[in-house]
């Protein structure tokens, strides 16, 4: 597995008994530029760049160091790393490691609910401060879209809810999920409605269930299918009316420790340079020990500087933010021509890759493992030892093989690089 060239000009550690790790280089890859300090024009924005005031997050209920072991199926092992113990609980949400926000919303399946990043002026999104998990991928025309999992709290406005891609299976799977989503280009929907997991496809009809609904106050200035919400509240009723299996299912937990890592460099600064449209960045603030994220206002063409603001949930008001941000490498491709020039994607995130993990300030090169393709990934060190993501939200960024990352003081620029 060849992993991206970091250039490390210097390695800043802000955890008291976090030790360095030596620099890490790929083999045959020509070494980038070194990073160059980042451009913040924030100042430009209609919201303030300055340091974002700490939110209101769940109390965390200790860990112990070590989860408790169970089974997990021998196949599905990789041979390269040391994977941590299945277990189960019935206390802590597995997909984030604290207690959920009412114990009877475990008793249920999750929901992975497709929701939009573009266009900007439809901003601010509902609910991706209330989401357990949330994955970002690049989906066509330099534009990226978000597909957030809920489970250990509801929420009356998720979205705006758009359409479904490929890659979507992966978290459908990996969650036993419903999977809501505002129709698909038929090829997609086809693969869908012809799944094992047909059933369990959510997308609006002309009644009230699946719970789908609208912002009133924007019916006059956003088109329609930039103006569609789903319920969570709702779903358990809408199941049970529909027939629907919405069963507590089992998900692997034990992926989740308070401790901070043992070694890393510093990333206090994650940046994902996605295409001249899309592109953000993630602040760490050791305050709260949460990430925070700035949003492109405007594209970079004619050599136009950056421009950030405050990423902002429509419903809680609060900035939104993340415990963990995982940046993956997984491998896009197209199934022929047609698909190529209709940018329809698949994304490979099945076996292993490449990772980067960022908690606690702490940025570790990593692998990520499907070590079993109906349970969450499980991520490690390049040593093969277990990486713990911190308890709270954990944000994913889905980037293709052949991207790179420039790395130096703390500050990770990563820059995705599509077939």
């Amino acid at each position: 597995m060849r992993f991206l060239h970091i250039v490390v000009i210097s390695v800043l550690l802000f955890l008291t008994g976090c030790n360095a790790v030596d620099d890490v280089s790929a083999e045959e890859i020509p070494s980038p530029t070194p990073l160059q300090p980042l451009t913040n024009t924030a100042s430009d924005a209609p919201y303030s760049d300055s340091a974002p005031t700490p939110v209101d997050l769940p109390t965390l209920t200790p860990l112990p160091p070590t989860p408790t072991p169970f089974l997990i199926l021998p196949e599905y092992i990789p041979a390269d790393a040391m994977v941590p113990a299945f277990t189960v609980t019935t206390t802590l949400n597995p997909l984030t490691g604290l207690p959920p926000s009412d114990p009877a919303l475990l008793q249920r399946r999750p929901m992975a609910i497709k929701v939009a990043n573009y266009p900007r002026y439809m901003r601010p999104q509902s609910g991706l401060t209330l989401a357990d998990q949330v994955f970002e991928y690049y989906i066509e025309d330099g534009l990226t879209r978000f597909i957030a999992v809920f489970y250990g709290n509801d929420s009356e406005w998720v979205g705006p809810v758009r359409s479904g891609r490929y890659f979507d299976e992966h978290v459908q799977r990996m969650y036993h999920a419903f999977l809501v989503f505002k129709f698909a280009d038929p090829r997609e929907l086809g693969y869908f409605q012809g799944s094992e997991f047909a059933d369990l496809l959510l997308t609006p009809t002309n009644g009230s269930c699946p719970p789908f609904h609208f912002l009133t106050e924007r019916e006059q200035t956003v088109e329609p299918y930039n103006n569609s919400y789903f319920n969570t509240v709702l779903m358990a009723d809408c199941a049970a009316r529909g027939g629907k299996d919405n069963s507590p299912q089992i998900i692997r937990d034990g992926l989740f420790n308070t401790a901070p890592p043992v070694g890393g460099l510093g990333g206090i600064k994650i940046s994902t340079h996605y295409s001249a449209d899309s592109y953000h960045y993630w602040l760490y603030s050791p305050q709260d020990q949460q990430y925070y994220r700035y949003q492109e206002i405007a594209d970079v063409r004619d050599g136009k500087e950056a421009s950030y603001a405050p990423l902002v949930d429509r419903v809680t008001s609060q900035h939104v933010h993340a415990a963990n941000v995982v940046v993956m490498l997984a491998y896009h491709s197209f199934a022929n021509e047609y698909d190529e020039d209709d940018e329809v994607f698949k994304i490979d995130l099945t076996g292993s890759g490449e990772a980067y993990v960022f908690r606690d300030g702490i940025g570790i090169p990593a692998k990520w493992y499907r070590t079993n393709p109906d349970q969450p990934l499980y991520f490690a060190a390049l040593d093969g030892t277990p990486i713990y993501l911190r308890p709270g939200i954990t944000f994913y960024e889905v980037i293709g093989s052949r991207s790179f990352v420039e790395q130096a003081s703390g500050e990770w620029n990563f820059r995705h690089d599509p077939p």
